[in-house]
């Protein structure tokens, strides 16, 4: 998915960035095997040949991994012997956290708690026109 803000290689996350389309094809070939497997009556061929794919698309995934992550050591290391200590930290912190799925929940007025993108935004209206559009102070707080 294309993202129109170009994004500062360091502030981007860690989250899949090895997948790339030899993955996928593999991927795919795996569930298509398995499929196959299942619609013929679960023959010992197409057994054969689903765990084969399988093997070989766990193989491609764990070696993509590694690749990337001794990338990323790699780049760490460098950033390390040049005094961009900030840039290493951000990375090591990435990679110490791991992945860390954000939560879009909010509370409306009853107390419940709503998922819901319309009513979230209705929420949100809500508040910051109250927050906004009060009255003006009687009294001036002078510092």
């Amino acid at each position: 998915m294309p993202h129109p803000v170009e994004k500062d290689e360091s502030t981007e996350t860690f989250k899949n960035k090895w997948y790339d389309e030899e993955c996928k094809f593999s991927i795919e070939g795996m569930k298509k095997a398995r499929e196959k497997w299942l619609i013929k009556g679960r023959r010992e061929k197409e057994e054969h040949e689903y765990h084969h794919k399988r093997k070989e698309a766990h193989k491609i995934i764990r070696n993509k991994k590694n690749t990337y992550m001794k990338n990323v050591t790699e780049s760490t290391e460098e950033d390390q012997k040049h005094n961009n200590t900030r840039k290493m930290y951000q990375t090591v912190n990435q990679i110490k956290r791991g992945y860390q799925h954000t939560f879009s929940i909010i509370r409306n007025k009853k107390g419940e708690l709503t998922m819901n993108t319309k009513e979230k935004a209705e929420i949100w209206k809500e508040y910051f026109d109250k927050l906004l559009n009060t009255e003006k102070p009687r009294e001036l707080i002078n510092y």
